[in-house]
């Protein structure tokens, strides 16, 4: 069958796939024009074809930076630490309801707990202000009940990262381990039946099929969020960042945002995007070829 008829037996799904394609081609890849300002010393008089030419010279003042090192060494922690920490509650999560047996109770847990998935990062700032508040926090009120001293949470270094992945994990664990729960659905229960049969108890069932029937996504995720390493989560740090916990909080996105924006330095933006997008595309590459490697199936 050629092409032509192809195209016109399957029109209506082709039809259908147009609205999502017109989307990522009008917001993500027509964008990418814009980024030779990366190369340029960009003005908005001159427009982007206007500006001077400056090859590399916008990359070697971000590299060159005071501020660089400190941004890229909290930008890496704090994604590391939202892989490592964030991953693992969405998986044991979805265990633990895949294994509840009553359908009324299991869709009311679901519920309450992917909730919170839909606040916005103000309302969540509010909720933790509301409990870490040094003066009128409900964990503060407790401290002093206990005879102790008033800790400002919201303001200390030490504080502050840990902050950020409780949160993160309470936000975003429920609506993360539907993921996992489609995935378990997949999985034959006539396993299940068969391993029973054999004598398998509850947790070798779990450990030799449910979790091998979820390993692929669990890699896929991996691999998805080792490609947005570079990105601490910008609506999340930007709202609880404060002077105070600059040295540990300061990503490398809400430096962009206030040499770009604020300071309206869009060159220095767009040079530093360009970079973060080649690093997560080079990791993703490799986090997907390792994958291979070692049996699984990858995203390609």
């Amino acid at each position: 069958m050629t092409w032509n008829r192809l195209l016109w037996k399957y029109r209506w799904f082709y039809l259908m796939m147009l609205p999502g394609l017109l989307y990522y081609l009008i917001y993500h890849y027509l964008p990418m024009g814009g980024l030779v300002i990366a190369f340029k010393d960009y003005s908005l008089g001159k427009g982007i074809w206007g500006s001077e030419w400056v090859g590399l010279a916008n990359f070697k003042e971000v590299f060159n930076s005071p501020e660089f090192p400190r941004l890229m060494r909290n930008t890496l922690l704090i994604s590391v630490y939202r892989i490592l920490f964030s991953m693992v509650p969405d998986l044991l999560f979805a265990l633990i309801l895949n294994e509840v047996r009553v359908r009324w109770f299991k869709k009311i847990v679901q519920t309450v707990t992917y909730g919170p998935y839909f606040l916005s990062w103000v309302i969540v700032y509010g909720l933790a202000f509301a409990f870490l508040s040094p003066d009128a926090g409900i964990v503060n009120y407790w401290i002093r009940e206990a005879g102790g001293q008033t800790v400002n949470f919201l303001a200390s270094s030490e504080y502050f990262r840990p902050m950020i992945i409780f949160t993160d994990v309470w936000k975003s664990t429920g609506y993360g381990a539907i993921i996992y729960l489609a995935a378990l659905s997949t999985i034959n229960p006539e396993l299940y039946e068969a391993a029973t049969m054999d004598g398998a108890n509850r947790w070798q069932n779990i450990w030799h099929i449910t979790l091998p029937g979820v390993k692929d996504v669990f890699v896929l995720l991996l691999i998805l969020r080792i490609g947005h390493i570079m990105d601490a989560g910008f609506d999340q740090i930007y709202i609880f960042l404060n002077s105070r916990v600059q040295e540990v909080g300061d990503i490398i996105d809400t430096w962009v945002f206030r040499r770009g924006l604020e300071q309206l330095e869009f060159s220095i933006a767009a040079a530093t995007g360009l970079f973060k997008s080649v690093i997560g595309l080079v990791l993703v590459l490799g986090a997907n070829k390792l994958a291979k490697k070692m049996g699984g199936s990858g995203i390609w």
